[in-house]
């Protein structure tokens, strides 16, 4: 990695483009979310899970082309563990029986399956989890802001926030315009992308603040470069690594994880973006300068004009 500890990139020069490719899938991101909306796993809508095992391996098709015969059109197949267990979701719209009728109606669809099995949740409850789901993140994001306006400046902390909410929400909008399940374990990994790009972003403005002190000449642009271009290494090494890790999650860890590692590859690949030309170019707009991040002289601490 000593070709990056070279680098003299002019991130700063490409920031107008940065911002309107960002408003653009930001907007984008919304209005698939309103005209959309997510499509809610069984953690929020409530329903009924069945884990299903058969004595040889069994096609996932075949599953679910008897479960639409049977009635139950919108119920989610997925393979776990081995080629002989099924996991069986039947969303809250489709159980019209009770907690003990589904599970021997599915027996009956399947006589030589095994239940192995059985998870009920109530609309009631996916409600609650939908709603401490968003209060979890608004608090993220608050603790966030507050943390890094004490930390560094009141302009970081915005600039911070910014990139913090622009990541979750690219996120968001692809789930959505994909139609793909989302669930607690996929909010679990939009979390986990909150902390990961917060990370990066900490690291590169506590490299401005140092900057801000060493080049006295330096504009704000310059100094956000170097900042940048001094962290770069450090960016790619964990972004790649990270990325390995994740990446075989989502082809090893098998179908229950592939949201959860999903939303970790978006999001380390648009946190690590948005490090650099939200976070950063935001607060160099909002008029960040050396003054802001100088300590104050003995003049000022005493009171004296």
């Amino acid at each position: 990695m000593e070709f990056f500890k070279q680098t003299h990139i002019n991130f700063m020069a490409q920031r107008k483009w940065a911002a309107i490719l960002s408003i653009i899938l930001f907007t984008l991101s919304i209005i698939s979310l309103i005209m959309n909306g997510l499509n809610l796993g069984l953690d929020f809508t409530g329903g009924t899970q069945v884990e299903l095992s058969f004595q040889q391996s069994i096609d996932v098709t075949q599953v679910r082309n008897k479960l639409e015969q049977a009635g139950f059109p919108d119920a989610i197949v997925l393979s776990y563990g081995t080629s002989k267990d099924v996991l069986i979701t039947l969303p809250a719209k489709i159980n019209n029986g009770t907690q003990e009728t589904l599970p021997v109606r599915i027996q009956q669809i399947f006589p030589d399956g095994k239940i192995e099995q059985t998870d009920f949740i109530g609309p009631q409850v996916g409600r609650e989890l939908a709603t401490k789901g968003i209060l979890a993140v608004v608090i993220a994001l608050l603790g966030t802001m507050i943390y890094i306006a004490f930390r560094f400046q009141m302009r970081f902390a915005i600039g911070s926030t910014v990139a913090l909410i622009h990541d979750p929400v690219l996120i968001l909008g692809i789930f959505s315009f994909w139609h793909l399940e989302f669930n607690l374990i996929v909010l679990a990994g939009i979390l986990t992308v909150i902390g990961y790009s917060l990370n990066d972003t900490i690291v590169i403005f506590d490299r401005i603040r140092e900057n801000f002190r060493k080049f006295r000449k330096a504009t704000p642009l310059e100094v956000v470069n170097q900042a940048t271009n001094q962290t770069l290494s450090r960016t790619i090494m964990t972004s790649a690594l990270t990325l390995t890790v994740v990446f075989a999650l989502f082809f090893l860890g098998g179908s229950m994880l592939h949201g959860f590692a999903l939303a970790l590859i978006i999001g380390i690949v648009v946190g690590t973006y948005s490090s650099i030309y939200v976070a950063g170019s935001l607060a160099v707009a909002l008029g960040l300068n050396r003054q802001h991040l100088l300590p104050p002289s003995r003049e000022e601490l005493d009171g004296r004009p």
